[in-house]
Parts: structure tokens; sequence; C-alpha cells
């Protein structure tokens, strides 16, 4: 007997998961983290422009509108709040907040777009994390006033497992692919 959860993604999915339990609290929640995009990026393999597939009206929720949302919630959290540049949304605005899901369409460039905007905020969250002196690094929040680098790594994973059980509908409804 097979679980769902052993459906998709086969070994390659299961190593997400291999990290260390104990020791280091960094190491574990940079780990924890790195699973979590490693889980979007397996949820997204092998989908072409079907990655801009809505799930059900009204809603505007996408494979590509999350990819979007998470490049954004990235550079918030990590370039603008805790390393205090000046990094507006790359998909998002104050006209229009929901744009980067509203915005996810099947056009030329925009899978591509959306892919390397993700990979370059993971590159700087990454190194920004691993550079900190410590998880008590501070910034400064309009929404939440002062954070840490801590609360930060422990909201993004919320962040990503959450968005995680959307992409883990959406890819059903585009292939039938299932499972964590």
């Amino acid at each position: 007997m097979t679980r769902r959860g052993d459906l998709f993604g086969g070994a390659e999915g299961a190593h997400r998961f291999t990290g260390p339990t104990t020791g280091d609290e960094r190491r574990i929640l940079l780990d924890v983290l790195g699973a979590q995009r490693a889980t979007l990026r397996l949820k997204c393999s092998g989908v072409g422009p079907e990655l801009a597939s809505r799930s059900v009206e009204p809603s505007t929720l996408s494979l590509l509108g999350l990819v979007r949302h998470l490049a954004d919630v990235e550079r918030r959290w990590f370039r603008r709040v805790l390393a205090g540049q000046a990094a507006p949304p790359l998909f998002s605005s104050p006209a229009d907040p929901d744009g980067d899901f509203d915005g996810a369409a099947d056009v030329p460039g925009a899978v591509e777009a959306a892919w390397r905007a993700w990979r370059t905020e993971v590159a700087f969250a990454e190194r920004f994390a691993i550079r900190a002196p410590d998880l008590d690094v501070e910034g400064e929040d309009s929404w939440r006033g002062t954070v840490s680098l801590r609360w930060v790594l422990i909201h993004m994973i919320e962040e990503y497992a959450r968005h995680n059980g959307h992409a883990d509908l959406l890819r059903e409804r585009i292939d039938g692919a299932i499972g964590m």
C-alpha cells in the first residue's frame, strides 16, 4: 500500500527533509526553510505554461502566482526589513497589492522571470542569514514593528508551508500529481 505523501517526488522529494534535528538553531531553521523552498520547486517541476492556471473562480491563485508572491515576500523580509535596502516589491505595489497573483499570466517570459526573481531573492536571503552575526539581528517592519532574523526565519517557514499546501492542490488540479 502506498501513502498519498509517497506518490509525489519519490526519492528526490524525500531528500528535502534530511537535515539536522538537533544542534545549532540557525542551521536547523535554515535547513527547514530550505526544505520548504525545495518543496515549492518540486511542486512546480515539470509544469510549463500551466503554472499560470488558476485554482477555481473567482480566485486568482496559481503556481506562478505563488512563485511571484514568495519572491516578493523573500525580498520584503530580507532586503527591506532586515538589510534596510530600498527594494520595492517586484510583482505587486500599493496600487496593485495583489499584482503578484492577479498578474500571473501565461505570457512569454513570465515563468522564467518569476523563477529568476525568486532565485535571486532566495540567494540574497540565504547569504544574509548565513552572514548575520546571530539570530537576534533586527529590522523594522511597518506591520510587525521590530523583528529579529529568528522571527523572520520562522515566519518564512510558516509562509512557505501554508503556500505549499496551496501548491499541493493546484498541482493536483493541473495533472493529478499528489503527495508531499
